[in-house]
């Protein structure tokens, strides 16, 4: 349960040295000095000064005086204690906690003081965590009475410091993917700071250069410091085009946008991060820093906030429903009520639950950090409890894996679940999406954050607890509203990403009209258009033999591979080069979890090293944190660590020379390949090392990959009533991928 609150008002106080800003991800080093209140404290009772759960600054140790994090804690009267640093040992969602116990007593005015990353012997401080906060807290709670029941200092006397970004490192130009003739889009430029915050500090005029003409776009733009974007609205073809726009500062190229296509079509593309937390449970800030950073930084067009149930109390369920209806704006921005129903795991584990509108219940999987009675009926311990709460409400419910996994196989409730996400910054995990296949279910496929960070929509995972960047989901409206999304989120019109913005499009068309559902014929078998063309999510039923499958992709980096799928089964890897055109590069691959639990984080440490041949340069994909990037040991040697949680890391190694020859020998912790140069062709070789799916693996590439638009078609033959679940697993050269919702398609019986 929640800290006691017993007076509050006399456990003390705590003052930071200085709470001028610390710039996010440098090294700073902090003095706290706290003064015993009324009651001072008593002989073995204390005081823990915590940071939260998911600030990735640096662990603090008592070893070691001239390393990173050093801790020491003084009493003024100079009594004994003891003190140590603990991780996730703390009411959450306080996990970063140093716990004090006073082997002597204090009088009310005595002081501990902290100095944390004390540099007085050499240490350089701590790393200050890498995601901005407008009130980073030093949380302090005080046992005054010796019964290890902490009370906290009032909300107002708690320390706290600003973290704000750094200086410009890495430039964004977003465009809309889908636009139709005469429809206005906006053009946004941002910087980002190279830990992914935004960042306000740069002062000067940028060029804007189109790749197609484009009415009403300036030639230059400018951006001044305190100015964290610049935003064009009103923007519009008035004909089909594709388009990217570069943005230039003098001869330096910044960036390049996603690609938009402007073609006639019944729907445009709105993107969106539906699945992240704020500070009032296990996340960074506010829910309304959170709402203002999705529609003012990261620029998505849909959100959703989804706190743990169990700390969302009837005071902040109201507060999330009335953002929402302030934040919402039809037609521009999207703002969901809704909330994360989090049952462990063998009860049915995480699911999302986004409401159409506000004022609905909240029907929570326990009250374990909340002590609200109210409503004792509406708890829903297991998840089949909570589906048949929801039978009668205007929602949509998405299974996911966080910090414990939805297990997609114990309960499913077609009317209520459209889709599974498939990735998030706990990684990427296929397997939701193989296992929901396997058991027969219709759904779609959708990506988020499950951002902690304060960041939807641009979630970066800092120092690696989460390990990879925040996923989007691509949905295909006709307009930009609440009624609009929930209809096609219902028929599975989207497509999920790792975090890019590409075009995709997957269709099949039939010689003769076709059933096309609006909803899951199993419960629906009565509301159906006919038509000779579905889109992905769609349910279709036919008189023919078969079905023409169409893929179109344009993306901002060029395209690896295409993987088409029937359900679970693989049908073919497509790939825009041939044997003929690889060339002396090879990319070197660790991938997986451990488990599909909380304990899936792989550590990775890894050599890699040439014989008979050397290294011309080295490219780094997925590897987030830019301390921790691939190094080049020598002509001939590369070594690196790295973290997976489902997803993947790689290097590339670009060999010099026109056809070097000779052997390469890949050491890991996890395990090691040994190869001849020549034997390592388009296929990777690969070698498993255990867990759900962890893999050590090296493949060839073309020197350079180029083709960023890709258009395929198949055919894809019916037999008897067999259903057939089509779909396309796109992965880029930067190490993106995106994943379209499968077409269910099967000859009709009737």
């Amino acid at each position: 349960m929640p800290d006691h609150s017993y007076r509050r008002d006399l456990m003390g106080t705590a003052e930071l040295a200085s709470s001028a800003p610390v710039v996010a991800g440098s090294w700073t080093h902090f003095e706290l000095v706290y003064t015993a209140g009324k009651f001072g404290i008593d002989d073995l009772g204390g005081l823990r000064v915590a940071m939260r759960t998911h600030s990735d600054m640096t662990p603090l140790q008592t070893a070691d005086p001239s390393a990173p994090g050093y801790l020491t804690v003084e009493a003024s009267n100079g009594a004994p204690i003891e003190y140590s640093f603990t991780y996730k040992r703390n009411i959450r969602p306080w996990g970063n906690c140093i716990t004090v116990l006073c082997k002597g007593f204090l009088r009310p005015g005595d002081t501990l003081t902290f100095r944390i990353g004390d540099p007085r012997e050499g240490s350089p401080g701590v790393r200050m965590q890498t995601h901005c906060e407008s009130a980073f807290q030093f949380r302090v709670t005080v046992d005054a009475f010796a019964s290890v029941d902490y009370t906290p200092l009032p909300e107002e006397a708690q320390p706290t410091v600003p973290i704000v970004p750094g200086p410009p490192a890495v430039w964004k130009a977003l465009l809309p993917t889908l636009r139709r003739p005469g429809e206005p889009f906006r053009f946004i430029v941002k910087a980002e700071d190279r830990w992914g915050n935004p960042t306000d500090q740069f002062d000067g005029n940028l060029t804007l250069k189109p790749t197609t003409p484009l009415p009403g776009l300036p030639e230059t733009a400018r951006l001044k410091t305190g100015q964290f974007s610049i935003v064009i609205d009103d923007l519009s073809f008035a004909d089909p085009a594709d388009v990217e726009i570069e943005v230039w500062d003098g001869d330096a190229k910044l960036a390049t946008s996603n690609p938009l296509r402007v073609a006639d079509s019944p729907f445009a593309h709105y993107w969106s991060d539906m699945h992240g937390q704020s500070g009032e449970s296990i996340g960074t800030g506010t829910a309304r820093e959170y709402f203002d950073f999705a529609r003012n930084r990261s620029f998505v067009d849909i959100t959703g906030h989804q706190a743990n149930d169990f700390q969302v109390s009837d005071a902040f369920w109201d507060e999330i429903n009335a953002l929402a209806a302030e934040f919402n704006v039809e037609g521009e921005f999207l703002c969901l009520p809704g909330y994360e129903w989090s049952g462990n795991t063998g009860l049915g584990g995480d699911h999302n639950i986004w409401y159409r509108t506000e004022g609905r219940p909240i029907y929570r999987s326990s009250r374990a950090l909340i002590t609200d009675t109210t409503l004792p009926e509406n708890d829903c311990h297991d998840v089949k409890d909570l589906f048949c709460a929801l039978q009668d409400e205007d929602v949509i419910v998405v299974p996911h894996v966080g910090g414990r996994f939805a297990d997609v196989s114990y309960a499913h409730d077609a009317r209520l679940e459209p889709s599974v996400e498939v990735h998030s910054s706990w990684g990427t995990f296929d397997w939701i999406v193989e296992q929901s296949l396997q058991n027969g279910y219709r759904i779609g496929i959708v990506a988020a954050s499950d951002g902690h960070k304060g960041r939807p929509g641009a979630s970066y995972p800092g120092d690696a607890k989460f390990g990879s960047y925040g996923g989007l989901t691509c949905h295909l409206l006709p307009e930009l509203t609440r009624d609009s999304l929930f209809e096609e989120f219902r028929r599975r019109h989207h497509y999920a990403t790792t975090g890019v913005r590409l075009f995709m499009s997957a269709t099949m068309a039939f010689p003769s009209p076709a059933r096309i559902y609006h909803r899951n014929p199993d419960f629906a078998p009565e509301t159906y258009d006919m038509g000779r063309k579905a889109i992905m999510g769609d349910i279709v039923r036919t008189g023919e033999d078969e079905g023409t499958f169409a893929l179109q992709v344009l993306a901002p980096s060029p395209i690896e591979r295409i993987e088409l799928y029937d359900g679970v089964e693989q049908l073919e890897t497509v790939r825009p080069f041939t044997d003929d055109d690889l060339g002396q590069r090879l990319r070197i691959i660790c991938k997986g979890q451990k488990t599909r639990g909380r304990g899936r984080l792989v550590k990775w440490t890894g050599t890699a090293t040439l014989s008979g041949a050397r290294i011309a340069h080295i490219a780094a994909i997925n590897f987030y944190n830019p301390d921790r990037q691939p190094k080049q040991v020598d002509p001939h040697t590369i070594a690196w660590t790295a973290v997976t949680t489902g997803g993947f890391s790689a290097i590339d190694i670009w060999l010099s020379g026109e056809e070097p020859e000779g052997d390469i020998a890949i050491e890991t912790n996890l395990g090691a390949l040994n190869l001849s140069l020549d034997d390592i062709g388009m296929e990777p070789t690969v070698l498993n090392c255990g867990g759900v799916d962890m893999a050590l693996s090296v493949k060839r590439l073309p020197a350079h990959l180029e083709r960023c638009a890709f258009d395929l078609t198949r055919t894809i033959t019916l037999q008897g009533s067999t259903e057939r679940a089509i779909f396309a697993r796109v992965s880029l050269e930067d190490g993106h991928v995106a994943w379209s919702s499968p077409i269910y398609v099967a000859r009709a019986t009737t």
